[in-house]
């Protein structure tokens, strides 16, 4: 079963002042029409209650200049009239309900209105609020899911970043260590081996060439003694 939120309201000649009081609403959906029929449905509470209401204002009103803020704790109308004048009540016919009531801090009399900053409550006079057109409210349901901004803890995804840590895989880097291969450059032993190898091999010729001469001067001794 759906409940009334509190709906409080001030005026100018030109303009109504509606706030309906709701804290952090969701699938918030507001429809004016032409003939100052006010729509409104949400949801808020953490049992998601539902709430809603319809208000038959005063007289006509002019949709496409009319704006709308929701905020945290309410959503407020700036809702232009159809003819600048004073209405002196919201609701058409009858006694209106009693969760309407009356915005006194808004409140601006008729003969007041032309004082300096009197019922200045238009987008400039509101403290920054972000206000869209009540002309295209059909959509405005979803700004409601606003709330839904809560997906973006989907951003947490971004915790991935800690991925990074992989770069200590860099340590991996110490595998130059396998430099230390170069010690195999100790196999320049092998080349002084070598050179040893060649230089016993040269002594060996030499030998060799020694004994050779040796030998050839023996045979020429003989001869020479053979020759005598």
């Amino acid at each position: 079963m759906s409940r009334h939120p509190e709906v409080k309201w001030a005026e100018t000649t030109d303009k109504i002042f509606l706030t309906v009081v709701l804290a952090d609403s969701k699938e918030t959906k507001v429809n004016l029409l032409p003939e100052g029929v006010f729509d409104f449905s949400a949801k808020a509470g953490p049992e998601n209650h539902v709430y809603e209401l319809k208000l038959e204002l005063h007289d006509k009103v002019n949709v496409e200049e009319s704006k709308i803020n929701i905020g945290a704790r309410s959503i407020f109308c700036i809702i232009e009239k159809a003819e600048p004048e004073r209405w002196d009540k919201l609701i058409r016919g009858g006694k209106a309900p009693h969760y309407v009531k009356v915005d006194w801090d808004k409140w601006v009399d008729e003969d007041d209105e032309g004082n300096a900053g009197a019922g200045d409550m238009d987008m400039g006079g509101m403290g920054g609020m972000d206000f869209s057109s009540l002309g295209g409210m059909g959509g405005m349901g979803g700004m409601g899911g606003m709330a839904g901004l809560e997906g973006l803890g989907g951003m947490g995804g971004l915790g991935g970043m800690g991925g990074m840590g992989g770069m200590g895989g860099m340590g991996g880097m110490g595998g130059m260590g396998g430099m230390g291969g170069m010690g195999g450059m100790g196999g320049m032993e092998e080349f002084e081996d070598s050179d040893d190898e060649e230089e016993t091999a040269q002594s060996g010729d030499k030998k060799d060439e020694a004994v050779k001469e040796e030998a050839k001067a023996e045979e020429q001794t003989t001869s020479a003694k053979e020759d005598k």
